[in-house]
């Protein structure tokens, strides 16, 4: 098992309730794979450097995840395939 952050962009205009279910789904992605969700962190909506899926500002999400090496393109082309999610980024925690 290894230790990353994963940190996505998901579209401004998402209500509480589509976020949140959302942020549940790839918390279950990550338990479905063997993995655990040791920490969330909400930083809320950000202006985006530069103009992403003609969207000029995302909410932004910081998770740490404990899990296996093997399972990140799952949860990788899981994130791809959803449209609610701008930009996502996995990278093992230092």
């Amino acid at each position: 098992m290894r230790k990353y952050e994963l940190v996505c962009v998901f579209q401004p205009d998402l209500d509480e309730t589509a976020f949140n279910a959302l942020v549940e789904k790839v918390k279950g992605w990550i338990s479905e794979s063997g993995g655990s969700v040791d920490k969330v962190d909400m930083w809320g909506r950000r202006k985006l450097a530069y103009i992403i899926k003609k969207q000029r500002e995302g909410q932004y999400v910081l998770m740490n995840v404990t899990m296996n090496p093997a399972a990140t393109a799952d949860l990788e082309r899981n994130l791809r395939y959803q449209e609610p999610v701008i930009r996502h980024m996995l990278s093992v925690a230092a």
